[in-house]
């Protein structure tokens, strides 16, 4: 990649290109916005008669800042990459001004606003509903940014081995499942056998949604530290893949 550096009027540029690509393709569109929250009213029921009220009303946003992340950030991004590429659209970017970082950012922008976007409507929602709100709001909101950064990440690192867009859904399917079943997502992982729960511990979005449910609920027993060196792991070492293994061209 070239040169590291990101130019604002550059990346605001490719984000509102990427925007304008994003609202036309009416599928994408639909399920960035819609399929999240109906995994929020499935994550209420799935968990429905195993908590108190609060506990329920927390659970089920933590569960479902996941859900947008994985849905909106993750599988919307990897369509969007594998899309740009087929079409040429990367290519013929880099033979301009903007820097790789730039491209890969700003096509990563509109899905990284829209997760914050619905993010915060579940929070709102949550106030109407009376569920306590976040104890720590800095840290839920870095947990967050943190989470679509490695999203990101790992979406250009799939799009590498995606060859079309039609099998995007293939692709994204394994960190999806690992996530909805070991992140503890719809199952907590301290009900796990300890082999398995330590295992999940190490899956990609298992930190951040540790981090996510300290930030809003507290700490608790967590180990913050260690939650925020796996994230910064899987992050750093993603993005070095990234560097080493995106394809910018269409498979011939």
């Amino acid at each position: 990649m070239n040169a590291l550096t990101l130019n604002p009027g550059r990346l605001t540029a490719l984000g509102r290109s990427e925007l304008t690509l994003l609202v036309r393709n009416r599928a994408a569109l639909s399920l960035a916005v819609l399929m999240p929250l109906l995994m929020v009213f499935v994550l209420r029921s799935a968990l429905s008669g195993t908590e108190g009220a609060e506990a329920l009303g927390a659970a089920t946003l933590t569960g479902g800042i996941g859900m947008v992340l994985i849905l909106v950030v993750h599988m919307n991004l990897v369509s969007a990459y594998v899309a740009r590429r087929e079409e040429l659209v990367l290519k013929r970017l880099r033979t301009g001004e903007a820097n790789d970082l730039e491209i890969l950012a700003g096509t990563a922008l509109p899905a990284a606003v829209l997760a914050l976007g619905q993010i915060t409507v579940l929070a709102v929602a949550g106030a109407v509903l009376d569920v306590p709100m976040p104890q720590n709001p800095l840290l839920l909101l870095a947990s967050v940014l943190a989470g679509i950064l490695l999203l990101a990440a790992l979406s250009a690192l799939t799009s590498s081995f995606t060859r079309t867009v039609e099998t995007a859904g293939l692709t994204t399917l394994p960190l999806f499942l690992a996530t909805v079943l070991g992140s503890g997502l719809f199952v907590p992982t301290d009900s796990l056998p300890s082999l398995a729960a330590s295992l999940c511990e190490l899956l990609p979005l298992s930190a951040v949604m540790t981090l996510v449910r300290a930030g809003w609920s507290g700490p608790g027993d967590a180990d913050l530290v260690q939650a925020a060196l796996v994230t910064l792991a899987w992050t750093v070492n993603s993005v070095f893949a990234v560097q080493r293994w995106f394809r910018w061209e269409p498979r011939r």
